[in-house]
């Protein structure tokens, strides 16, 4: 009856979600304020009996259940060319087993694709079958489905499985565990992932281009604008009959994250834990005071014919500008900081090798300087920057899905899930660092470090702090341990933390996720491609519906929660 009764509730309030994702706010017709309070309440009163009634932790015996449980796992279909089935394979024999034999829990896989997984999740909600575990990077998104009264609260339960979860506590520690609690109501609706690897983003050039021009790497945004002047007047140099093809700079229609670094160049470093908090709802940093002034830049570039020409028509998911690069027709790019090295045989700098030369490769530079002169960027924050892991009102199983969590959150687990079985996927070196060797077949990971199954961990770790550091730049295969460790570094180089600013739920976030970041990328995409005598306009007329849709509400809310907390204070204490 529960889940039927829930169906029902978030097929309504989902229909109202997702068409309000496709219209600006002033026509779309949020669910009644009054209607979403009654059903979270009516759906959250079961929970809290499960766990004063079920006497949930007198089911285990001997620390596993007597009778076999089952639970459901969300994990993302990332369609790899060449990657395996992401609901069956080695890695996920490893757990089932691990699990069952553990716990007596059976777990089945559930697939959502990587890049439309928001609307997935809404129609398995919707439908009474979302997985017992989800997991989503939009902390809005979480708290739109937990006003719909479609998610579990998980405080009670967090402290109460405490005892039985020692590996979860141990890795991401009740700073984790606790990073999203409700400062007032105490309601926890997600808990976050760890970044164990809190670089984020650098600039990719070609070094042979570089070589062949005599150049040096730029480290300053006028030589960066040189540089590439430089590969466009010298296209037939370096791409002979293929000219025509010669593409700078590449970026997708992603520009806030893809330009991430030059964004952040033209903020104030010393900008004051306010301004960021109020203006940083969107993490591409679309109404940050600067960031109308670098897509200026950009937008000069694209019309001197410096940036990729077709770059907004290809949306998420679309592998045009990868093959492009790894065909090396791109003089440079910008993106996660190890993006050239992974997916082994696959990756860009191998593509690259086979393709063009022993001696094409792109390497890590740092030339975007901020207005001291410096090189500061942003970093990821432990926490607040990955998965928010969730479970459904639907989820009959708390205890068995926290154990999962416990399960893949132990030093062992995370090792074999991230380097796999010794000889077959890595070496162990004399220093006790760990070197991945490029798989084939069923070894082959579907994400990188396997985040896709190491939910409650991000990056490269192995089962310590220690080892980790050590083998850090022998994570990718064949790539050179020697380029990795420099977009390591000049990835952290000046790098700035982001805080957290917990003033509990901002309201007006929920539900305008989806619609502000298509805005926004609209947004982003046009003021590039506008002719510079238009880029004023064209900017100012897209924000003016970016704020009216949702986002000067979101800053308004934020201003007036920082004033509740922190009163007159620019800083946090």
């Amino acid at each position: 009856m529960k889940k039927k009764v829930l169906s029902v509730l978030l097929a309504c309030a989902m229909t109202i979600s997702l068409a309000a994702c496709g219209n600006s706010a002033d026509t779309a017709a949020p669910a009644p304020a009054d209607t979403a309070s009654e059903t979270k309440t009516e759906e959250a009163a079961p929970a809290e009996e499960a766990v004063e009634e079920s006497g949930a932790l007198a089911e285990l015996v001997d620390g596993k259940f007597a009778d076999t449980r089952h639970i459901t796992v969300e994990i993302y279909d990332r369609n790899n060319d060449g990657g395996t089935d992401p609901t069956n394979n080695m890695y996920t024999d490893y757990i089932k087993k691990g699990m069952l034999d553990k716990y007596n829990v059976e777990v089945e896989y559930v697939a959502v694709p990587r890049w439309t997984e928001v609307e997935e999740i809404n129609n398995l909600l919707a439908g009474g079958s979302a997985p017992d575990i989800c997991v989503t990077y939009s902390y809005p998104t979480v708290l739109t489905y937990a006003n719909m009264g479609g998610i579990v609260d998980l405080k009670d339960y967090a402290e109460e499985f405490k005892s039985v979860t020692p590996n979860l506590w141990d890795f991401i520690g009740e700073e984790g565990i606790f990073w999203d609690k409700d400062p007032k109501t105490g309601s926890l609706w997600a808990i976050e992932g760890r970044r164990v690897e809190t670089q984020k983003s650098v600039t990719f050039v070609r070094q042979d281009w570089l070589d062949k021009l005599g150049l040096k790497a730029p480290t300053t945004t006028e030589e960066f604008h040189d540089m590439l002047v430089a590969f466009k007047d010298n296209a037939s140099e370096l791409l002979g009959a293929d000219a025509s093809k010669m593409v700078p700079f590449s970026i997708s229609y992603d520009v806030g994250w893809r330009a991430t670094n030059l964004i952040a160049s033209f903020q104030d470093p010393k900008m004051t834990d306010k301004e960021r908090y109020v203006n940083g709802f969107d993490d591409r940093y679309a109404t940050q005071n600067g960031t109308k002034e670098a897509v200026q830049l950009l937008n000069k570039w694209y019309n001197e014919g410096l940036l990729w020409k077709d770059f907004p028509l290809y949306p998420s998911g679309d592998s045009t500008e990868d093959d492009m690069i790894k065909a090396g027709y791109v003089g440079c790019f910008e993106h996660n900081w190890d993006y050239v090295f992974r997916n082994g045989e696959d990756s860009i700098n191998s593509n690259l090798r086979r393709n063009v030369g022993e001696d094409a490769k792109f390497v890590a530079i740092d030339p975007f300087e901020d207005k001291n002169g410096g090189h500061s960027k942003w970093m990821y924050s432990a926490f607040g920057t990955d998965r928010k892991i969730f479970f459904p009102s639907t989820n009959d199983e708390p205890l068995a899905s926290f154990l999962y969590l416990d399960f893949i959150s132990s030093p062992e687990v995370l090792k074999y899930l991230q380097a796999g079985d010794e000889g077959v996927t890595h070496e162990v070196l004399e220093s006790g660092a760990i070197q991945l060797i490029a798989a084939t077949g069923d070894p082959i990971q579907n994400s990188g470090k396997n985040i896709d199954y190491t939910l409650t961990c991000n990056g490269t770790w192995y089962g310590d702090e220690k080892t980790a550091a050590l083998s850090l730049a022998y994570g990718y295969g064949d790539q050179d341990p020697e380029l990795v460790d420099g977009a390591s570094k000049a990835a952290f180089a000046e790098g700035m933390y982001p805080k957290n600013v917990n003033v509990g739920e901002i309201a007006a976030e929920a539900e305008v996720g989806d619609t502000l970041t298509a805005k926004r990328d609209e947004m982003f995409d046009n003021a590039v491609v506008a002719s510079e005598a238009d880029f004023d306009s064209v900017w100012d007329s897209y924000m003016a519906d970016y704020l009216s849709a949702g986002g000067q509400a979101i800053m308004d809310e934020r201003a007036e929660k920082w004033a509740e907390y922190f009163g007159d204070s620019d800083m946090l204490p």
